[in-house]
């Protein structure tokens, strides 16, 4: 499977390393798919997928996440007034989900392009062991050329559906994949210094500091009837992205070609950029939200590779396992001192971390009946402490 490690590091000021970038994670509004809510607007999503199959073109892995199920219930339900009851969202989600998925799986097809559809909540994005599989399949999908079409879980979702927050959950997929870029298009130009729908004075910004606090001062809370999210979410989300490296652009769907000229470079939009490179970020990320689970004691030779070549943990070079944890959890990895060399999140539980400690990663297969990863940790998923 390709394993990304070090991405392009887009300087301010110079949008042209956008064509450098190899992963992005595109998501389009309601507003964008939708014929004013009436239905979905097939000849819209005709020109998003075309789009997209161009980026797929140019070597771009590509995750799409999709709004537009709700609205495309309440058209086949017969509903002209967006819900707000819960189980009537659900309801609205479950049926829309149907075409949307149909759209976009016709439209994927005249490019001899196979799409996925994965729906998610931000639990399974919180809990660890979920995360590595949701993980683990989105980047087998990308590695078999596939473009998953994400959306939230809306009918098992309670609280995130009343916020529609699709604009975080891309922020969150753009984490879990390590995406290069998150690109966020609505119904505004892109991120302004008041709200032009207010303030006829407001000027476009171009370029943006992800983490400046004075972004949520000047972002509007307001959204359209069809989607949830006003600009103040957005924001969040392009903080959300950058504690893993991503660049966000939040631009406006109404721009004709709108995501072949952003990697082209185009300004069109804003950039909102990260305050450090994005593998100390996602390691950065990594060490402060997940609490130790367990301790691996490791040989010498295990050691060494670790610290010099920022290898994979194999098996093999663990001696000994200590606690009680679960795939997903975060352990911490020991030299033969008890002194900390490193911490990640591991692949096997605590019993078949012991079946397999010492042992050949062909071996974990005869050992457990399954071999889920031949990497006990991988790379990817750790951070190396000083020595």
């Amino acid at each position: 499977m390709k394993m990304m490690i070090w991405r392009s590091f887009i300087p301010m000021n110079n949008r042209s390393h956008l064509t450098q970038t190899q992963c992005w994670v595109v998501k389009i509004g309601s507003s964008s798919l939708t014929n004013h809510g009436k239905c979905l607007d097939t000849q819209a999503i005709e020109q998003w997928v075309q789009q997209c199959a161009a980026l797929r073109q140019q070597g771009i892995e590509l995750v799409l996440v999709s709004s537009g199920a709700v609205a495309e219930g309440m058209r086949r339900l017969g509903w002209s007034q967006r819900p707000t009851v819960i189980h009537e969202l659900q309801a609205a989600a479950a049926v829309g989900q149907m075409g949307l998925v149909q759209a976009y799986e016709s439209c994927f097809s005249k490019y001899q392009l196979h799409t996925a559809q994965i729906l998610l909540t931000h639990e399974d994005l919180s809990n660890r062991r979920r995360y590595l599989n949701a993980r683990t399949s989105l980047k087998t999908l990308l590695a078999l050329g596939v473009i998953p079409v994400v959306n939230e879980n809306d009918t098992v979702a309670t609280d995130e559906i009343r916020f529609g927050d699709n604009d975080r959950l891309a922020a969150l997929v753009a984490n879990l994949i390590e995406a290069d870029v998150l690109v966020i298009l609505t119904d505004q130009a892109g991120m302004y210094d008041a709200d032009p729908r207010d303030n006829p004075q407001a000027k476009l910004l171009s370029e943006v500091q992800a983490n400046d606090p004075q972004l949520l001062v000047m972002a509007s809370g307001r959204s359209g009837q069809l989607g949830c999210g006003g600009m103040a979410t957005k924001v969040l989300s392009a903080v959300l992205a950058a504690r893993s490296g991503a660049y966000t652009l939040v631009a406006g769907s109404h721009e004709p070609q709108v995501l072949l000229r952003l990697y082209q470079g185009e300004n069109l939009g804003t950039l909102f950029v990260p305050d450090q490179q994005p593998l100390a970020a996602r390691k950065q990320w990594l060490a402060s939200h997940l609490q130790m689970r367990g301790q691996l004691m490791l040989d010498a030779g295990a050691v060494k590779k670790l610290r010099e070549s920022g290898s994979s943990l194999l098996a093999i070079g663990v001696k000994h396992v200590q606690g009680d944890f679960k795939r997903g959890d975060m352990v911490a990895c020991l030299d033969e001192q008890g002194e900390k060399v490193a911490c990640g999140l591991v692949n096997y539980d605590a019993q078949e971390t012991r079946l397999i400690a010492g042992k050949p990663s062909q071996q974990i297969a005869a050992l457990l009946g399954y071999a889920d990863e031949e990497e006990l940790i991988h790379r990817d998923n750790m951070v190396l402490l000083s020595s």
